[in-house]
């Protein structure tokens, strides 16, 4: 026999009611009883007290979950379900709170998770054996002077795609890629990762085979993803999802259209798989970004940074997380209240889709809903994802105000107002990050990471510095700690292929490689030191003008543009080997200053004053 009593509601804070006036809930216990059970309704409350008990006789070989339903009654119209609530019977024992906040099943908290800090553990070790190699040094580094050295790629769809292939293959050719601890990316440089982390030990193999299968992709026709077999395997696929639990959104059949563009095959991987790609700290650990807004709430009013990472999800505004496989199930208090099935990868992707919406115009689709819908997603409808909010109903401290941690990354108009923040809304409304600042950067500038170095690959043709500055800004007005971006006359004139911002007067400041798009001196060289010859001259320009076939409405590009775009980036990285060299060394010796003054300060402290 197992006894359930209804107390109470409670309301949030500052007097702000999660439950309109007249509240009743609702038990249903479908192992127990077919019938579903309700208290009274409590008209004109907003802090609803029933104490009411039920009874129910359960069968413990079975799984028992009781279902809870808060519900506001209507008198013109369905009653409204506000929270549905689930709870696995075998999980509740007597004596113990439901919701001891020592057991949630959301991590709280500002510090890096287990899994990442053993993870940079076993990196350390690949990191330092490959500078050891790379950088003439006296002796070998020790644990704390090895330098957290990050790459961090922007959006721009299929060129981003395409060029981060480039740029990564040049990391590889300069054994390059096993001194990188993170790689965070977003829109097209997000989808070249989820490719490469498919291979457990994508780093340490030639890369040129991954890049010949992306090419293969490029060049082919896009026609058949509007063909009837894939919109009627769109509405099968989408059915499922919704059985399975996850919110109707626009971005789910995105998704699937984008995943029919970009790979050959289906792919059935999932974020948290990744981690096969991590055990041994053999790569890098990527970080993919995304922004939560508000509907009908300007992104410039309203916006939090969520990062995703093959261990968690997470706020890094509010120090709030949850595992990989977590997210999109439901929670309420932080406890996960039900289960749904992971994703696959290509739902992460869609969130990246920055652009595509409102400018790629397909032909018609043919009569019929799914036509209609699939027209107006890929034209004027904004694309957003809406799923389960894993912040729901958690309750803000009084003084959130005073928290350094929400502080830095407090920049909208509503962080003044607790009401109006994340944890109070049922769903998550997550976009790209272009609609803001196309910039994966923010988890590199968290604290706790450490990050001393950071090549930024920028993949924006309107303007080689706008992201940079845009970025450089934001900090700047955040009082995060982020170097200066200097540019002369002669910069914006005729940009170079690489930049190296650093700010000595700040040692938490990373140190910033920068690579904007550019096409200067690969018009005249084919490899660092290697002139063109005449006849080479011809076609060696790469158009990244207003009439550039990388704009991002082209899905698809000849051989010869993807081949030109692959070796520019290519080759901007090899011709600034002495930059990166130099900058790694610079970080080196900067860590090691830090490190050693600790040591002197933690062996010598300074004597007291009688």
């Amino acid at each position: 026999m197992v006894s359930v009593r209804i107390i109470k509601a409670n309301i949030i804070p500052s007097g702000i009611s999660l439950f309109p006036s007249n509240c009743y809930v609702t038990l249903h216990l479908p192992t127990a009883s077919p019938e579903k059970f309700r208290t009274q309704t409590m008209k004109n409350s907003d802090k609803p007290v029933w104490n009411e008990t039920f009874y129910f006789r359960i069968q413990t070989e079975i799984k028992n979950i009781l279902q809870l339903e808060v519900c506001s009654a209507n008198l013109t119209d369905k009653d409204d379900v506000l929270f549905v609530i689930f709870f696995d019977l075998e999980k509740v024992r007597p004596g113990t709170t439901a919701l001891d906040p020592q057991n949630l099943d959301v991590r709280l908290g500002y510090e890096l998770c287990a899994d990442e800090q053993d993870f940079l553990r076993k990196r350390k070790k690949i990191v330092a054996d490959a500078l050891n190699k790379l950088v003439n040094m006296r002796r070998g580094l020790f644990e704390d002077e090895v330098p957290v050295i990050a790459v961090m790629a922007t959006g721009g769809g299929v060129r981003a795609m395409s060029g981060f292939y480039g740029h990564l293959l040049a990391l590889q050719k300069l054994n390059l890629l096993d001194c990188i601890s993170y790689i965070t990316t977003a829109s097209g440089s997000t989808w070249t990762m989820t490719d490469l982390y498919r291979n457990t030990d994508w780093s340490h193999e030639n890369l040129e085979e991954a890049i010949k299968v992306a090419k293969s992709s490029m060049l082919k026709s896009k026609i058949d993803i509007i063909s009837i077999d894939r919109l009627k395997y769109y509405h099968k696929e989408l059915v499922e999802r919704v059985k399975r639990g996850h919110l109707r959104s626009f971005t789910a059949l995105w998704a699937l259209v984008q995943e029919a563009f970009l790979h050959d095959k289906f792919n059935d991987s999932k974020l948290s798989e990744q981690r096969q790609a991590l055990d041994q700290g053999q790569n890098p650990l990527p970080i993919y970004t995304a922004v939560n807004v508000k509907d009908k709430v300007s992104t410039f009013d309203f916006r939090e940074w969520v990062d995703f990472s093959p261990y968690e999800v997470g706020f890094q505004k509010y120090g709030v997380n949850i595992r990989a496989e977590d997210f999109d199930s439901e929670f309420f208090m932080g406890k996960l209240v039900k289960k749904i099935p992971e994703s696959r990868i290509c739902y992460l992707e869609g969130e990246e889709h920055e652009g595509y919406f409102s400018i790629y115009k397909p032909p018609t689709c043919g009569p019929g809903k799914l036509g209609e819908i699939f027209n107006d997603i890929l034209t004027d409808r904004p694309l957003k994802g809406e799923t389960h909010n894993f912040l729901q109903s958690l309750d803000f401290h009084k003084d959130y105000l005073q928290q350094k941690e929400f502080l830095e990354w407090r920049d909208t108009v509503l962080d003044a107002s607790p009401n109006k923040l994340t944890p109070v809304d049922k769903s998550l409304c997550l976009i790209d990050i272009g609609f803001f600042v196309n910039t994966s950067i923010p988890p590199l500038l968290k604290p706790e990471r450490n990050v001393d170095v950071i090549i930024m690959v920028n993949y924006d043709i309107s303007s080689p510095f706008k992201q940079i500055r845009l970025t450089a800004k934001y900090c700047e007005e955040q009082s995060i700690p982020f170097p200066k971006v200097d540019l002369t006359e002669e910069d914006w004139k005729n940009p170079r292929e690489c930049y190296v911002f650093s700010d000595e007067d700040n040692p938490q400041a990373p140190i910033l490689i920068y690579f904007p798009l550019v096409c200067a001196s690969f018009k005249e060289y084919k490899a660092p030191g290697v002139k063109r010859t005449p006849p080479e001259m011809s076609g060696c320009e790469v158009n990244l003008g207003k009439d550039s076939p990388y704009k991002t409405i082209h899905l698809t590009y000849s051989e010869e543009d993807f081949d030109r775009l692959l070796n520019l980036c290519t080759y901007n990285i090899l011709c600034s080997e002495d930059h990166i060299l130099q900058a790694i060394q610079h970080a080196i010796q900067k860590k090691k200053n830090i490190c050693s003054q600790a040591r002197k300060k933690f062996c010598h402290p300074e004597q007291g004053t009688n």
